[in-house]
């Protein structure tokens, strides 16, 4: 049985008549008739549920900023409908923090703040908590992570136009087409969707702002494929991010003139948070049509209405909120006939599955077992082909029966081979590769290589020696920047801090180490947040671990404790 459809649009459509006394929280379908969607509500009235409860009862969660007096009774509401629902199957879905369907406004900090309040917290991948934290506010992450992610979509409303101020604009869209090279097909795409047609109108070269603005004129939506490469809030919000994904974080842009859609229903392969910055937008969501939709991992084709039934979802996305849906969600949206909307969708976590890892794996599994097992080494029967393969498969042969099940316990002990964590680092590899390079603080500035004072004055340089001392207390910049990793015989400390903000524009980063000195850098990997001393490395004599220290500083992976001085030539010890 299909879920019942919710119309948010409905909802929209009576709060801007201001003659409507009933509270806008049921269900309703959409109508162009406010007096029709009156007459819906007041004959369903003894079956009053709260918006927020029958979207929950289709499978999703729908969230708005809690208000006191309504915990309980909300509370006991959900509980009903869930246990209808699940028809005493399943327990009802735990209620989430911020789950009631008030109109109540929901206050947070400025971005800007968020940001800059991000380098007083030393440890990096609190750091990324913390602004996850905001970005889903007033829902708990780790309410998020337990009962939505994954498993179904969930929309928050603050009522506060303004709580994405500072994130990116329409005005910084336009100074980034002036000042920066944005290339057509590159950077930034042209679509529309009519009539259940999508198209591409993508002309060759730099995406100039008389162009594009005209393309906008006539109707045709925007998207601009990797903010980050030209917005500095951006960049470091999505480099934040990454470290609580430990996956890629990346983002589109999208500008939709009012009245247009620009893209056709479809599924994604990644994990989607749509953050509304600008007007409105009517979102509809569907479930996977089917178990092999689920978690998929590829994005689909374009679908026709006709493919689709029933939206789980219909909303309309104000700034200010966001709709997070999983990957396999079917969705479109389009412009209501009054007002444009701006929208960022930050995304993660593609390719980043069970599949993926074993995708790695198996093949090295393999081949392990292989050199090491004979038993993977003897030759298949000299008649298998006379009983196995697709013609063969109606066939009651003894000899295919032994043949399966030798397969079966070959793929059995296969597992006692599984170089689990090489896997791993062939996937912590790509993920450091794929990452963001950090936006640092002014206090990572000062205390690591990039605040150095070395310049060119008055003819000559200056301040050019700083010298680490064996009391210098060091660590590592960031906890998600660099990882080490076997690579056959070598060592190699993969790193992020000279990636590009343009996805794999440079090669992936590293540095041999050693085998004498891996267990120093394991320890300083180990250690962070805290600061230890140069002293404390386990290396064999203090010029080994000076040698290591200065290394790792000088290539901008390592901060000190406090601003080192430099040195006069006279003081510099060589």
């Amino acid at each position: 049985m299909a879920p019942p459809r919710v119309s948010a649009l409905a909802v929209y459509m009576q709060d801007k008549e201001p003659q409507c006394g009933v509270q806008k929280n049921n269900k309703g379908a959409i109508s162009k008739s406010p007096q029709k969607l009156l007459k819906k509500k007041k004959a369903r009235s003894k079956a009053h549920l709260r918006n927020g409860d029958a979207e929950r009862e289709a499978g999703l969660c729908v969230l708005h900023p809690l208000t006191s007096s309504s915990k309980k009774k909300s509370s006991a509401k959900g509980g009903k409908a869930a246990k209808k629902i699940n028809n005493a199957k399943e327990p009802p879905s735990p209620r989430l923090k911020g789950s009631d369907s008030s109109n109540k406004r929901h206050v947070g900090p400025p971005l800007d703040t968020v940001l800059q309040s991000l380098g007083r917290i030393q440890n990096s991948k609190e750091r990324a908590k913390v602004l996850f934290e905001w970005l889903i506010a007033p829902v708990q992450p780790d309410d998020f992570f337990r009962c939505i992610w994954e498993k179904k979509p969930a929309l928050i409303r603050r009522h506060n136009l303004k709580y994405y101020d500072g994130f990116f604009s329409t005005s910084e869209f336009d100074r980034i087409l002036r000042e920066d090279n944005v290339q057509f097909g590159v950077n930034l795409d042209v679509t529309s969707y009519s009539n259940g047609v999508r198209e591409t109108h993508n002309p060759p070269g730099r995406a100039l702002p008389l162009v594009v603005w005209d393309y906008y004129k006539n109707g045709c939506s925007l998207r601009l494929l990797n903010p980050q490469s030209f917005s500095i809030t951006v960049w470091n919000t999505l480099s934040v991010l990454q470290e609580l994904f430990t996956s890629m974080v990346g983002a589109n842009m999208y500008l939709t003139p009012p009245g247009t859609q620009g893209f056709a229903p479809h599924y994604d392969d990644i994990e989607a948070f749509v953050v509304q910055l600008e007007g409105k937008k009517r979102w509809r969501v569907y479930s996977p049509r089917n178990s092999l939709e689920m978690l998929p991992q590829f994005s689909s084709v374009n679908f026709n209405d006709g493919d689709l039934g029933e939206p789980i979802l219909e909303t309309i996305l104000e700034a200010g909120d966001l709709l997070y849906f999983p990957r396999g969600f079917i969705h479109q949206g389009d412009c209501l006939p009054d007002e444009h909307s701006l929208h960022i969708t930050v995304s993660s976590f593609q390719r980043n599955s069970w599949v993926d890892l074993l995708d790695k794996l198996l093949p090295a599994a393999l081949q392990i077992a292989a050199d090491d097992d004979v038993e993977f080494r003897k030759g298949l029967p000299l008649d298998y082909l006379d009983y196995m393969g697709v013609q063969n498969t109606a066939s009651f042969n003894p000899r295919r029966e032994n043949f399966i099940r030798k397969v079966q316990e070959l793929m059995g002990k296969l597992a006692e081979y599984a170089p689990v964590d090489a896997a791993v680092d062939q996937k912590a590899k790509a993920f450091l590769h794929d990452c963001l390079p950090p936006v640092l603080t002014p206090a990572e500035v000062d205390c690591s290589v990039y605040g150095a004072p070395a310049r060119w004055e008055n003819g000559d340089v200056k301040e050019c020696i700083i010298q680490l001392e064996k009391d210098t207390p060091i660590r590592f910049l960031r906890g998600g920047i660099a990882r080490l990793c076997s690579n056959g015989e070598a060592c190699l400390l993969y790193y992020t801090t000279e990636n590009s903000r343009v996805y794999h524009q440079e090669a992936p980063k590293s540095i041999e180490i050693e085998a004498e000195h891996v267990e120093a850098l394991e320890y300083l990997l180990h250690c962070y947040p805290q600061y230890v001393t140069v002293e404390s490395l386990p290396c064999e004599d203090m010029d080994v671990k000076l040698a290591v220290a200065t290394m790792l500083f000088e290539k901008g992976l390592l901060t000190t404790k406090e601003r080192l001085t430099p040195l006069t030539s006279s003081r510099a010890n060589y």
